[in-house]
């Protein structure tokens, strides 16, 4: 299926469930055509069909790849491209902790491949498509919008010598990390493509009540169980009015919380680890042929 040309266009990964889910919808409801990307078939299914009704006119779709897989991650891209001609917003959602080290079959770690190598790329590989929709729109309408997390304040510097955590692994650091390369990431990509009209925004969720942490140890499954949270709903309604109102528009690379602006760490406004952490990204996946 092809979304028309002249409706605005917005992509979602990990929206078969919670915050993502939830930011589809919204969008939807809002007018919007909405690809989706969900890995876990049975909740994909599902969450198509639920989104797909609540749009009502065909406006949802849905795409499957796990994001652990930067093959995966090109694939999605590729149907993404033969899907629609535009793309106003890109929400980099998909993300998830780990228990333990796991070690994907192309090399990687799980945690950093999942909420930074795939947003990453999958960035790099709609950019055309971004591109294209900023020169037909109004500069700052186009949007890149990342999911990260206040774990990234637990990390005073990345180890540019191991981004990965592949020699000493803790879940939580690792997840840190990635976190902190999320807002780096952007703060790189609101400088890089700022120039073409593209807008790239972070922020952080809050403690939410999903499956975030399903796959988590022990010790944080029993902090998620223990604290307060939130329904998905309400850092979805952050990401949709980043993704419409102005106010998610210029300046780029800032960090949002609830609706409203916030400083990140000191490590998250390192300007000269970001720009190394796109060199670094570019250079491992191009040894992953991608």
């Amino acid at each position: 299926m092809t979304i028309e040309a002249e409706r605005r266009v917005a992509l979602v990964t990990g929206a078969s469930s919670g915050i993502g889910k939830s930011t589809a919808i919204k969008l939807v409801a809002r007018g919007w055509r909405v690809i989706g990307v969900g890995r876990d078939p049975r909740r994909s299914a599902a969450a198509e069909a639920e989104i797909a009704a609540a749009a009502g006119d065909g406006g949802f779709t849905m795409v499957r790849a796990d994001f652990t897989l930067m093959a995966e991650v090109k694939r999605a891209a590729d149907e993404v491209a033969s899907r629609t001609g535009r793309l106003d917003v890109l929400i980099n959602n998909a993300g998830g902790v780990r228990d333990r080290q796991i070690v994907t079959a192309e090399g990687t770690e799980a945690t950093f491949a999942a909420n930074h190598l795939a947003p990453f790329l999958l960035t790099r590989e709609l950019m055309p498509l971004l591109t294209a929709s900023a020169a037909a729109q109004p500069p700052g309408t186009t949007r890149v919008i990342a999911v990260s997390s206040t774990a990234h304040r637990m990390i005073d510097a990345l180890d540019f010598g191991d981004l990965q955590s592949l020699g000493g692994f803790q879940p939580a650091l690792a997840y840190g990390r990635a976190k902190l390369a999320s807002i780096l990431f952007t703060r790189e990509l609101a400088r890089r493509a700022g120039p073409y009209g593209i807008v790239a925004q972070a922020m952080h969720p809050g403690r939410v009540a999903s499956n975030f942490a399903a796959h988590g140890d022990e010790g944080l499954r029993a902090y998620m169980a223990a604290a307060e949270t939130v329904s998905p709903d309400e850092p979805a309604e952050t990401l949709t009015w980043l993704a419409t109102e102005p106010q998610g528009g210029r300046p780029g690379g800032r960090y949002f919380y609830q609706k409203a602006e916030e400083t990140p760490s000191p490590a998250a406004h390192d300007d000269a680890a970001a720009s190394r952490l796109w060199a670094e990204s570019e250079t491992l996946l191009a040894k992953l042929g991608c």
